[in-house]
């Protein structure tokens, strides 16, 4: 023991982590820290304690030197010349690393990252287009709920009729304009509703720039309620404006979109009540 602590106290294991020592001498050195613990410990408790102390007394260099050190490293990394082929021999101990194995590598991560995104994209575009899909089904269905709820109404007026005894059916004939003409009004004074019956009525066909337009005769003035289409109507019975007082109703043929007054020389049909 008393050999190993000489040893320890004869400032080679500083001179060790310093790297003043020849290969022969580290050899030396390594040789007794395996054999010992106590030169093995004092080793890591010598360099633990300098590294403290470099780390303690650091100087920060000047911006200057730094970017002129760095400058330096990055002229010399760029010369090839410092790299020429064959500078090397065998017992500089050089290590070739495995630059073809890496590359494949990469090679092989991109294409397989390549072939999952291709999928990704695919697959959102599956989902898209079963979502675009499933919209269209949707808006169809939301239609024809539409019509049935509107035709639903229809036919509810169409028993309205029927079943309440206040409607009054009154037939519209035909004018000197047209004698064929004829056009049967549903008229509930009581709850203001006018309806005309569109599948047997009997009118002229109409071009694309008239319509039909139903009035009221109120206290000898015409009252607008509406305007229709000769034939374009699939339905049986056509809701109109409301009214509750009339003396007589009226169809004449008027401009599309209707008139603010009637032409009278356009009317094709007309009754009393």
């Amino acid at each position: 023991m008393e050999d190993v602590k000489a040893y320890i106290e004869s400032g080679i294991l500083e001179l060790y982590i310093l790297g003043d020592l020849s290969t022969e001498e580290r050899k030396q050195v390594e040789a007794m820290a395996g054999q010992h613990t106590a030169v093995r410990t004092e080793l890591d408790n010598i360099a633990r304690a300098m590294e403290q102390y470099a780390t303690e007394h650091a100087i920060e260099p000047s911006e200057s030197l730094r970017n002129r050190v760095l400058n330096n490293l990055v002229t010399n990394l760029g010369d090839d010349r410092i790299f020429t082929k064959g500078k090397y021999r065998d017992e500089d101990h050089v290590a070739i690393l495995p630059s073809q194995a890496t590359s494949s590598f990469y090679k092989y991560a991109f294409a397989a990252c390549l072939a999952l995104l291709v999928v990704s994209v695919a697959a959102l575009v599956t989902v898209y287009n079963r979502l675009q899909a499933s919209n269209q089904q949707l808006v169809a269905m939301q239609a024809q709920n539409q019509q049935y709820s509107t035709r639903v109404n229809l036919l509810d007026n169409e028993i309205e009729v029927f079943r309440d005894p206040s409607f009054k059916l009154i037939q519209l004939l035909g004018t000197i304009k047209a004698p064929s003409s004829k056009l049967t009004v549903a008229w509930n004074p009581v709850k203001k509703k006018v309806m005309i019956d569109m599948a047997n009525m009997k009118l002229p066909a109409t071009d694309p720039k008239h319509q039909y337009q139903l009035w009221a005769i109120v206290n000898n003035k015409p009252v607008d309620l509406g305007v229709f289409d000769a034939r374009s109507d699939t339905t049986d019975m056509k809701l109109m404006k409301p009214i509750a007082g009339a003396q007589a109703f009226a169809v004449t043929l008027e401009p599309k979109g209707g008139s603010t007054f009637p032409t009278l020389d356009q009317m094709i049909v007309q009754s009393k009540i």
